[in-house]
């Protein structure tokens, strides 16, 4: 039996649903951000994109995450 998803990715079926548009492009985004702090990249999110502020802050924080190696 699979463990459920927990912490930020838990938030990936949602935002799929809800923006249209796959997380791996979500990351790309981020990842493409001249922006590199936290909360910069959660509010560049909101206003740029119209996400939610927990949707933005689980996707910087697992794509910052991942690529910190952690």
């Amino acid at each position: 039996m699979t463990e459920p998803v927990k912490g930020p990715a838990s938030y990936f079926p949602s935002i799929e649903r809800k923006y249209g548009r796959p997380i791996v492009e979500w990351k790309n985004l981020i990842r493409s951000s001249p922006l590199t702090k936290h909360m910069e990249l959660v509010s560049w999110l909101k206003t740029e994109h119209g996400l939610g502020h927990g949707h933005a802050n689980a996707l910087v924080a697992h794509t910052l995450a991942e690529d910190s190696g952690k």
